[in-house]
Parts: C-alpha cells; structure tokens; sequence
C-alpha cells in the first residue's frame, strides 16, 4: 500500500493486474515528489501482480532489497517483477522525485532483454535525461484522457523509454563520463532557448565544461555541432512561419533570434537554396 506521500501528479488508474492475453499493457503510471510531509514511504512485501519501473528524477530514494538500505540516486532506474518485495522511502529532505510505471503482458521479459535491462539487479544507470520526464508525463497524459487509441499510444511511450535507456547503455560503453546525459541536457536548452541570443561557450562555462571538450563531444552525440544544431532549429522555425503566417521576413528574423534581417535571410538562402520570399511563395499554402 501507498501511505504518507506527496503527490504532483495522482496516478492515471489503480490496476494491479496481470495480463498475458496481450504483449504489452500498461497499467498506471504516475510523477510524485516528496513535499509536505518528512517521509513518504511504500510497503508493498508480497510484491504486485505486474512490474514497476522506477525513475529517479532529481534527488535520492531509500530502497530495501534482502532487508538492506540501498540509496538510489538520480538518474537511476529501480525495476521491480512481478511478486518481488516493493518497501522504499522517499525522504523530503533528499527532495525526492520520482517517475513510475506499472506494466504487464505476455511479452515484457522479452522487451526487457531485448532492451538489455538488467536480469539480476534491481537498479541501474539510465542516464540523466529531461527526455525522460518528458515521455513518463505523456504517458500519464494519455491514460488520463483516454483518447482514441491511447492504449496503443501508452506502449509505444513506454518502450521509448526502454529504447532510450538501451541507447544510453549501449553508447556508454564508447564514451564516458555522463557526456551522453551533458549533451541531451545541451540540446534541451538549445530547443526552448534558440530565439533568444545563445552563447556556446558561456552555456559551457556555465556548466563548468571546457569549451573545447563540449564541442567535441556535443558532434560525437548529437552529429552536428551545437551552433550548427542552433542554426538548424532557427531555419526550421522560420520555415514554419513562412508556410503559416503572414509574418514579415523582418519579423520573422526577429522572432528566431537574428536581429538583421539581411543576415537572417542569407543564412537561409545558403542552408534552404532560396530566399525566404521564395520559399514563402511555394510553400505558403495560401495563409
């Protein structure tokens, strides 16, 4: 049972079921952090019906494997099977916040494998991605609404996550550190901050990273470098305004970060292979 905790987002549903009529099926899923009370605590020691998977957010958690005291920090995933002891506290504190998922079906082992989600462990390093925030906060967005297809919708969420960790386990092997994590947080910043005025290299101090070696590894990780990848979110951004508003190329210039629109339309020509006008004109679509 759940008792004494604090939570952000309730979970979309309460089944605590297992079903193999179907590959994969998610049950709940559901974001909480510690706030209003010392503790929050789950003492579940009969285990559930279907797997949990658990991330750690930001800060640390207390879980109890074998009766010992094992803190997971973020970053972390905690994956529970089915009939496995589930006891573990989340201390205010530690501020604590954590993403899970309860999932079952005839085909999970299979995904788990395949996915190389560790057999005989408990916890492991997934990496400290905002992607993974992002997805969890889908999924429970979907079983909240329950649109059209959402069940189907739910699944492929989930084994997004279970790709992404694959990813970050199997390019962990060739680069180290928590470079791949560095970058992924780069290129978040780079997506909500592209219309603003960026400075690689002050984005790099800020982070206490050499220049050189962000840089470098920001191509490694994401293939471009990172004002090569800024350049790309701007000219995609301008696009979008050309094909649907009546925006001026000055305005647009302006809404995507460039101040001088001669500059801003230069740039586009080079990357694009017309004008922004031109582009307009073909592809306006009458807007």
């Amino acid at each position: 049972m759940y008792r004494n905790q604090a939570f952000d987002f309730p979970f979309a549903t309460t089944l605590h079921i297992e079903d193999k009529t179907v590959d994969l099926k998610i049950n709940n899923c559901g974001h909480y952090i510690v706030k209003t009370v010392p503790i929050a605590d789950t003492y579940v020691p009969e285990g559930r019906k279907d797997y949990q998977l658990l991330y750690i957010a930001s800060g640390k958690a207390h879980f109890y494997f074998n009766g010992k005291d094992t803190v997971v920090n973020k970053g972390n995933m905690v994956i529970y099977r089915p009939g496995e002891p589930q006891i573990y506290d989340y201390y205010a504190s530690d501020k604590t916040e954590v993403l899970w998922i309860h999932f079952t079906g005839a085909r999970v082992e299979e995904y788990l494998k395949k996915y190389e989600i560790p057999e005989n462990s408990h916890v492991f390093y997934a990496g400290d991605s905002p992607d993974y925030q992002w997805v969890f906060k889908q999924i429970i967005r979907e079983l909240r609404l329950q649109r059209a297809n959402y069940e189907e919708l739910v699944c492929v969420l989930f084994r997004h996550i279970l790709i992404s960790v694959n990813r970050y386990i199997k390019e962990g092997k060739q680069l180290k550190n928590n470079m791949i994590s560095e970058m992924e947080r780069a290129s978040h910043y780079f997506m909500e901050n592209f219309n603003k005025e960026i400075s690689v290299e002050n984005y790099a101090k800020e982070r206490f990273i050499s220049i050189n070696w962000f840089i470098h590894y920001f191509k490694i990780v994401m293939g471009v470098t990172p004002m090569q990848y800024i350049l790309s979110l701007r000219i995609s951004a301008a696009k979008g305004y050309l094909e649907k508003s009546d925006k001026s190329v000055g305005e647009i210039s302006q809404a995507i970060g460039y101040d001088n629109t001669t500059y801003f339309s230069r740039l586009f020509k080079k990357h694009v292979g017309m004008s922004p006008m031109e582009y307009r004109k073909i592809n306006n679509n009458g807007n």
